[in-house]
């Protein structure tokens, strides 16, 4: 399957706050990789330095975690998915072709067997999904998904590591549909362990590419 970067955040000052500048983040990047009668989906990933990793993505005070549609629209979920790459089992797309657009989150592996890596250690703590499998915004600022160490799925692979993917129904139709900020965890090459805090994407052709805190809860607020 064809897949088009669609836009990429710059790494940084407000997106980065209070992380290191030897952080081995680049920059979240979504692609669009599919635009069906479910909407239109886009892969996320972090961009990474060889030989890093990421083994949380989570909100917590320092920062929530946040990812929702910015005006019209909704998440789609599909009833035969779940909200992590745990519940998605590839094996029955060829008999519900709509599951694979499912919205869903994860680190590293994009299905239930592990794909692109051997298996799917995926957990996750603190999170209520329940706006988000109804179509809402998935937003915690006590709550992670997450690997342990050893687990081989948070490692970069080409660069990137694919932290979830989210479909967009009765939207736009363009990028700017989809927001968000994250906060992750993981090592370094030398195994060493960074944090970054509200990392996110640029939203939209044009627009600013750096978004503190305060302008995605101002937006979620005006949302409510």
């Amino acid at each position: 399957m064809s897949k088009t970067l669609v836009f990429a955040g710059a790494v940084g000052g407000l997106v980065l706050a209070g992380t290191a500048m030897a952080s081995p983040l680049q920059s979240l990047s979504m692609e669009l990789v599919n635009s069906g009668d479910q909407g239109e989906t886009y892969r996320l990933f972090a961009n990474l330095e060889a030989g890093a990793r990421i083994d949380a993505v989570y909100g917590n005070s320092q920062g929530d975690l946040f990812v929702g549609v910015d005006g019209p629209g909704s998440i789609y979920h599909n009833a035969n998915g779940g909200p992590t790459s745990k519940e998605i089992n590839s094996n029955f797309f060829p008999f519900v072709p709509s599951m694979e657009w499912d919205s869903y989150v994860s680190i590293g592996a994009y299905y239930q067997n592990g794909a692109p890596f051997g298996e799917n250690n995926l957990n996750n703590i603190g999170i209520n999904w329940a706006s988000f499998e109804g179509g809402g915004d998935l937003v915690t600022n006590n709550g992670s998904w997450f690997v342990t160490p050893d687990d081989a799925q948070g490692n970069e692979l080409n660069g990137v590591v694919f932290l979830g993917q989210f479909t967009v129904e009765g939207g736009n139709g363009d990028v700017s549909d989809l927001i968000g900020q994250v906060n992750l965890q993981g090592k370094d090459a030398n195994g060493d362990t960074w944090n970054a805090v509200g990392a996110t994407w640029v939203p939209a052709p044009g627009a600013l590419a750096l978004l503190g805190l305060a302008g995605i809860a101002g937006r979620r607020r005006r949302r409510a």
